[in-house]
């Protein structure tokens, strides 16, 4: 198994005159990518992708004014119980993003940054099986996971406490609005806005 450096080398080279040859470049910046999407369903093997959004964020600055938000062509079914929780129909999905090209920009749009998320291996894992089809690989990126750094801030004040890390819990304790939840530039925004919080706010009181 390799480890991500070498996997890094490797895909750099393997990919050097790809127009995605930069995404395997160490990055030396001070932003992040926070990230969501909404899926037809909770298996990374074969959920499909409804919408995705997404914000930068450098330093405690979230740089809403470059979001990206985009809806993508529906599949061919759809779960009803996914549409009661991410409120998109077939109908709303119609004429939307072409899956490939929605992938493709997301990729030009995050470039080699971290990417930040709630539950964020889940969005990876959909991401990943999409971009080894299409372009033979799969992120390189670092990814930060918030409800893990939240844990990680809670339990230096309180060690041996049980703590709740849903999104919601996270959002009420740092006492920040929940933006259009269930939505991909809604949640990405919270998250970024619970992050920055976490990392440059007090530590959060349980």
């Amino acid at each position: 198994m390799f480890n991500s450096s070498v996997l890094r080398h490797i895909n750099s080279y393997r990919f050097r005159n790809s127009e995605f040859s930069y995404l395997f470049e160490r990055y030396e910046g001070d932003e992040y990518i926070s990230l969501d999407m909404e899926t037809t369903n909770l298996d990374p093997k074969t959920a499909h992708i409804l919408s995705i959004g997404a914000v930068p964020v450098r330093g405690n600055e979230i740089l809403t004014s470059r979001r990206f938000d985009v809806k993508l062509n529906a599949p061919k079914e759809m779960d009803p119980e996914a549409i009661l929780i991410h409120k998109l129909r077939t109908i709303d999905l119609q004429g939307q993003m072409d899956t490939e090209q929605a992938l493709r920009d997301l990729l030009h749009f995050i470039g080699n940054r971290p990417i930040l998320g709630y539950y964020i291996s889940f969005d990876i894992g959909v991401l990943n099986r999409h971009y080894k089809e299409l372009l033979g690989f799969s992120l390189p990126n670092r990814s930060i996971e918030l409800s893990h750094y939240y844990l990680k801030k809670v339990r230096r004040q309180h060690p041996d406490m049980e703590v709740d890390a849903r999104f919601e819990t996270i959002a009420s304790q740092l006492k920040l609005p929940v933006t259009e939840r269930h939505t991909a530039y809604g949640d990405a925004l919270t998250t970024a806005l619970m992050y920055v919080r976490l990392k440059y706010g007090p530590p959060p009181s349980v």
